[in-house]
């Protein structure tokens, strides 16, 4: 696959967190950020995918109603 790249903008403290756990980790930024997104997307069923949480959500929906949007 071919890597792409591109320019985000993040707010400097944040920055400065992301670079700290790339040391900690010993990766670059392109591939700690490239993972998180990775984990993220794979990971992005939500709560409601587990039968036993989404119970629980229809439940809570029936008890206080949906929230407000």
């Amino acid at each position: 696959m071919t890597a792409r790249r591109v320019l985000i903008s993040i707010d400097e403290r944040l920055l400065a967190r992301v670079d700290d756990a790339c040391a900690r980790r010993g990766v670059s930024r392109s591939a700690y950020l490239a993972q998180l997104a990775d984990a993220d997307l794979v990971g992005s069923a939500g709560p409601g995918a587990d039968p036993d949480v989404r119970a629980a959500l229809i439940t809570i929906t029936e008890l206080v109603g949906a929230p407000e949007r």
